[in-house]
């Protein structure tokens, strides 16, 4: 077994990419409901063929711009910014579509590049940004909160079918508490993360989204012609 961002899992599983569309999800509550429903679990599925049965989710909270050099109060603060994403075509679109140059660079090389100005910066959750100690470079953070990027619980096949029954149902039941658990710690750490990060130094801004969002509309609707992506971009949207 093993847990894996969504973002990664996206070159198993394609119907994955869905999930790391920025501001696809109305605010985390949506989000839990949706991979907790029937949309999350077929998903879950969808990486079989390479023998990875997914078990659920657990919280990987929102991403979001630190930079080094300017606050970003608006997209086209973004413009001319070389911004660190992960190895993920619909990350690299995302910056793109907000007037940035994405910049795929490996997590460990990342606090080195931004020191020596490779990257301007970077996006991630408020617990990565902390633990990272990239604060300690980067004095800005913006909670612009563009992609909701869950993590996945994953069994391989071949150990699943070896379970009985019964022990799957053991299985299944003690993923649930756990991801109700991981949930409450992940918003524990996420707390702590923004007191230190502020306590360091840094600005956080809270950003209008509304901007942020008209921008990257059309990345949307660069999938209507998707007959897989598109139904499940417009289900996620129309669910309560």
């Amino acid at each position: 077994m093993t847990k894996v961002s969504v973002g990664v899992l996206e070159n198993f599983a394609p119907k994955m990419k869905v999930l790391g569309l920025p501001f696809l999800f109305r605010d985390r509550e949506h989000s839990f409901t949706v991979l907790d429903g029937p949309i999350g679990k077929m998903l879950l599925n969808d990486g079989e063929k390479y023998w990875l049965k997914g078990l659920g989710y657990y919280d990987a909270g929102s991403r979001s711009f630190y930079t080094m050099n300017k606050p970003i109060l608006k997209p086209s603060d973004l413009e001319g910014e070389k911004i660190r994403v992960m190895e993920s075509a619909t990350a690299v679109n995302m910056v793109k579509a907000l007037g940035g140059s994405p910049t795929p660079i490996s997590w460990g090389e990342l606090y080195t590049s931004l020191q020596q100005g490779v990257v301007d910066g970077a996006e991630n959750n408020p617990p990565s940004f902390y633990l990272s100690r990239h604060y300690e470079v980067c004095k800005y953070y913006t909670l612009d909160e563009h992609t909701v990027l869950p993590d996945a619980l994953l069994i391989g096949t071949y150990a699943w079918n070896k379970l009985s029954d019964e022990e799957q149902e053991w299985l299944n039941a003690s993923v649930e508490k756990s991801i109700k658990y991981q949930r409450k710690l992940w918003a524990e750490a996420e707390a702590e993360a923004l007191r230190e990060v502020e306590k360091a130094g840094v600005e956080i801004i809270r950003p209008d989204k509304a901007p942020f969002v008209e921008k990257v509309e059309a990345i949307f609707e660069s999938y209507k012609d998707d007959e897989e992506i598109y139904p499940l971009i417009k289900r996620i949207q129309e669910t309560n």
